[in-house]
């Protein structure tokens, strides 16, 4: 008897072990496409910089700078 039960622990481990490489490769390839999403900002960003008058380098403008005069 203690034999099946030794068994059914090693399918039910074996079950779990495969859902688990499963998730991993799920895991990795959600990690590839998000970092593959994170170059593609980066890089229009740095396009977007490139465009500006001053290349992006003015710095924080405070929001009372945009304000109309007659404000």
């Amino acid at each position: 008897m203690p034999h099946k039960d030794t068994d059914q622990r090693l399918m039910d481990l074996e079950i779990k072990a495969s859902f688990t490489e499963d998730l991993v490769e799920q895991l990795n390839q959600a990690i590839f496409q998000q970092q593959q999403q994170i170059d593609a900002l980066i890089y229009e960003v740095s396009q977007l910089r490139q465009q500006t008058p001053d290349g992006g380098s003015g710095g924080f403008r405070s929001l009372r700078d945009e304000l109309p005069p007659h404000y």
